[in-house]
């Protein structure tokens, strides 16, 4: 492969109200990180803090990388931005059972 051959791909961010699927052009070798700092989307998402994005999990179509400063993309590849999670999974369910059992 050529230096000038380029991947198509996407990155994906979502907040509870809104999300963006941003479609990029990158060349070959581009890692999922580095795809993400393409995408732009401290400015789609300007009331999100940057280093969320720089330090985020990363996924592909909903597999966790795990090293995503390493993953080289494929063409077709997907990029999921994990958001930190506000609550503890455990104190959700506590939750949600304390208000069923009102």
């Amino acid at each position: 492969m050529g230096a000038d051959m380029r991947l198509a791909v996407e990155v994906a961010f979502a907040l509870p109200d809104r999300q963006r699927i941003v479609a990029l052009e990158v060349p070959v070798g581009t890692t999922a990180r580095q795809a993400v700092a393409l995408a732009g989307l401290d400015r789609l998402f300007p009331e999100v803090p940057a280093a969320t994005f720089a330090e985020a999990d990363l996924g592909i179509f909903g597999k966790l990388l795990r090293d995503p400063d390493d993953h080289r993309l494929r063409a077709g590849d997907r990029v999921e931005v994990y958001r930190p999670l506000e609550i503890d999974p455990k104190a959700a369910r506590a939750r949600r059972a304390e208000r069923a059992g009102r």
